[in-house]
């Protein structure tokens, strides 16, 4: 088969926009109504108030470096303290919602938000106050600042750790009280130390450089750290029961998740050596509080050191608190003056992309997209998208569509091509025409699988230099109708196909067809006998009525034998024109998609 592009060059021309009423009731196997704006207009998932502008909670203190960046775009409201009633009630109101550690974030937040919630911002690392499940079943990102408060957080557990070697607190307190106790505040040095590091993310690694520092003999126990990280910096990654048995400091730096959820308890503890020291600035929630009081009181625990407790602020007689033999602090973890900046503007900055639409790097729901890889896959992103509202658009029955199959070429290995956006994106543009449901990374998942479609990976391996990260995608939808005949492929399936040319998504292949037409505004595909006159008859009926061709392709098996024209337009042509295409005698059939 050959293929005929032919650019037109634009024109000036009055936009037209109207919404649009689309049935395609029969695509999913249910009934479904479809309200689309024309592509002409920009299309967003936040809802604007009146001066245009998103609105965005602020529920807990923001630095002022941070609140200015979210003034810049949106209308902020900064109410503290409040009650899970009051949270409830504003939320509807509210476009994005940003924490810190203080504020629950509920599925009854979600439940209430009744879908204007699409962004939930956690200034700071942990996301143990955040329902992750609901979130995600209501298609809401929640991203958070996980590298601006790492340095504060490793120099606040090393300040424990001196602090709890040497009895600072205690030996403070003593002398405010005045007295001058020398002998019973004699402490322990920390030179040829072993020092267990449970958890070897970013505050963990920055914690083990600094105890290194000090003449420390470091381990670590990560069951998801590279060893060759851990390596580089003089740290021997082992097993959990020799972590805890050989150390005499312990520093926890771990998420709090089910499986770290009172990590440390009554077993763990009869584990490790008499007389060791705990520091935690990670979550209150990984250490049974009531079995770690027991193990001070054995002897089996020396000191600990905590920032973070289980309940916070801990009740005023906690025994853990009381101790004499343990040094508290508020969740001072993240409280620099640097840290408290550098927090504020990065959660604001990842907030408001996300409300752009933009992919958030430091997504926690959502798989965690590198941003050289965001950079690189931007324009196959958009391809993806396209390709699937394309091949939707074309399904007019059967028994719904069940059964997606995605193929991606490349020459790059496959270990090197992380689909997991695409087929994300790939999933909105199949699902977003038929429904009212928003898709995005977060969900896209769980939408399909809520829906019974199956979608199944296949990666082409070519050859030739790796400098893209993709040759082309190709959409294919089995066991349907199409309402574009031309449109299904020799083995029956439902299949277009697209490249990515000097950064512009383009249709290049529809069912057998190959084609060349840029995936912007709208496009008509028609079938037809190849023959003269056709592009100046089809454009004719455009030009008339105002309507702007951008791009005109045909692709044929031989001259004069069957063709498929594709024409990419800037704006929606009335029913009236595409009657008039349809009444040309050469074409046998079309469509109109609206991307």
């Amino acid at each position: 088969m050959t293929s005929t592009s032919l650019r037109i060059s634009p024109h000036s021309s009055t936009r037209v926009s109207w919404l649009r009423h689309r049935s395609l009731s029969t695509a999913f196997g249910f009934s479904t109504l479809s309200f689309r704006r024309h592509l002409a207009q920009p299309r967003s998932f936040v809802v604007l108030s009146m001066d245009g502008k998103p609105t965005i909670l602020v529920a807990e203190k923001l630095g002022e470096a941070g609140l200015k960046v979210l003034e810049e775009f949106a209308n902020v409201d900064c109410s503290y303290n409040l009650s899970p009633e009051d949270l409830c009630t504003k939320i509807s109101l509210c476009d994005a919602l940003i924490v810190r550690s203080g504020t629950k974030v509920s599925r009854q937040v979600f439940e209430s938000s009744a879908g204007r919630l699409k962004v939930v911002g956690r200034a700071g690392v942990g996301i143990d106050n955040v329902d992750l499940g609901a979130a995600t079943e209501h298609g809401c990102l929640v991203v958070n600042a996980p590298t601006a408060n790492t340095v504060a957080a490793a120099e606040h557990g090393i300040a424990l750790l001196t602090a709890m070697a040497r009895n600072i607190a205690q030996a403070d307190a003593s002398v405010k009280a005045g007295k001058w106790l020398r002998s019973k505040y004699v402490g322990v040095s920390l030179v040829g130390k072993t020092l267990t590091v449970m958890g070897f993310g970013k505050v963990g690694s920055e914690v083990a450089r600094r105890a290194k520092g000090l003449g420390m003999h470091v381990i670590a126990h990560d069951p998801y750290a590279p060893a060759d990280r851990a390596r580089a910096i003089g740290v021997e990654l082992v097993s959990f029961d020799e972590a805890i048995a050989s150390a005499d400091f312990i520093s926890l730096h771990m998420p709090l998740v089910a499986a770290t959820s009172k990590m440390l308890n009554d077993e763990t503890f009869a584990k490790m050596k008499k007389g060791v020291r705990i520091i935690n600035v990670a979550r209150g929630g990984v250490i049974d509080e009531e079995a770690l009081v027991k193990a001070i009181d054995a002897g089996i625990v020396a000191q600990a050191a905590l920032d973070v407790f289980t309940e916070e602020p801990p009740a005023k007689d906690s025994k853990l608190v009381r101790s004499e033999n343990v040094i508290a602090t508020p969740h001072l973890g993240a409280s620099t003056m640097e840290a408290q900046e550098g927090v504020a503007i990065e959660i604001a900055e990842a907030v408001v992309g996300a409300l752009k639409g933009e992919l958030a790097a430091t997504a926690v729901n959502a798989p965690m997209v590198p941003a050289e890889v965001l950079t690189e896959l931007k324009p196959f992103v958009a391809l993806a998208e396209k390709l699937g509202r394309l091949a939707v658009q074309l399904v007019a029955g059967g028994s719904g569509v069940k059964a997606v199959k995605v193929t991606y070429a490349s020459t790059r290995a496959p270990d090197d091509l992380d689909t997991r956006l695409l087929r994300a994106m790939i999933t909105k543009g199949l699902i977003e025409p038929i429904s009212n449901v928003f898709v995005n990374l977060v969900n896209a998942d769980f939408t399909v699988k809520q829906r019974g479609i199956r979608i199944t990976e296949e990666r082409v391996m070519l050859d030739g230099s790796p400098e893209s990260p993709l040759e082309l995608i190709q959409v294919q939808i089995a066991n349907v109708q199409s309402k574009f005949a031309s449109a299904i492929s020799d083995s029956g399936e439902i299949k277009v196909e697209g490249r990515v040319k000097d950064g512009i998504p383009h249709l290049t292949k529809v069912g057998s067809f190959e084609v060349d037409v840029s995936l912007e505004g709208s496009i008509i595909l028609c079938s037809q006998v190849d023959q003269p006159g056709m592009i100046g008859k089809v454009g004719s009926i455009l030009g008339e009525e105002n309507v702007n061709v951008s791009f005109m392709s045909v692709g044929r098996i031989a001259p004069r034998k069957q063709a498929v024209m594709a024409i990419g337009v800037d704006e929606e042509p009335s029913k009236k024109s595409l009657k008039r295409i349809g009444e040309v005698p050469a074409i046998e059939e079309f469509v109109y998609l609206n991307l």
